[in-house]
């Protein structure tokens, strides 16, 4: 029997997928999660044989997790499931070692497919999520420009935004007035939407 524990943080998907995996005469399903931090926890003491992990969970994030069992050297399977291609969470999930990274509305099967591909050794990306990444435009920010760029997202004046960063109004509207021209927004708020969505925040 392939022993798979399960976190993912909506409760319906997640009753979801335990049912449709333990229809399969080779799967157990040995525990599951809402939430990062019990994932955690359980999978130690559990000891599966695949971790099925959702990006985005309260206290503790599915790519923590999957670090946390890398740390670890835990001789568990992992797969990320998501609904994010974005490259910085690809990037984090290859230097954590899993196995796959799959999209959350790919078919049933696919899942079952990759689980057990995934136990003879195989490792399984899903290629949507792969072109989504390959084909992303490199973060042209600086650190100091991304700095100022998430300040952006709760200050709302120039002067209030130096005061937070130690630097000078005049320093403040030159990194805004680059940040505008490096990724060719014509407003604060939709430069702050654009990294959003790239993945740079």
């Amino acid at each position: 029997m392939i022993k798979i524990y399960l976190a993912e943080d909506q409760t319906m998907l997640n009753s979801a997928l335990k049912m449709i995996l333990e229809l399969e005469p080779d799967f157990t399903v040995v525990g599951t999660a809402t939430d990062g931090e019990q994932a955690c926890a359980e999978i130690k003491n559990l000891q599966p044989d695949v971790a099925i992990l959702d990006i985005e969970m309260p206290k503790r994030s599915g790519l923590a997790v999957a670090q946390a069992i890398c740390q670890q050297d835990l001789p568990i399977k992992i797969v990320i499931l998501t609904t994010f291609a974005r490259s910085n969470y690809f990037q984090t999930a290859i230097k954590a070692q899993v196995d796959g990274y799959l999209l959350k509305d790919s078919p049933s099967d696919s899942l079952i497919s990759a689980i057990r591909s995934i136990m003879q050794g195989n490792t399984v990306f899903d290629p949507q999520l792969v072109a989504g990444v390959l084909h992303e435009v490199d973060n042209p920010l600086s650190k100091r420009e991304l700095e100022v760029l998430q300040a952006l997202e709760k200050t709302a004046t120039t002067k209030e935004l130096a005061a937070q960063l130690y630097l000078s109004e005049g320093t403040i509207r030159n990194y805004i007035s680059a940040i505008l021209s490096k990724t060719g927004t014509s407003s604060r708020l939709d430069a702050v939407n654009l990294a959003h969505q790239k993945g740079w925040l």
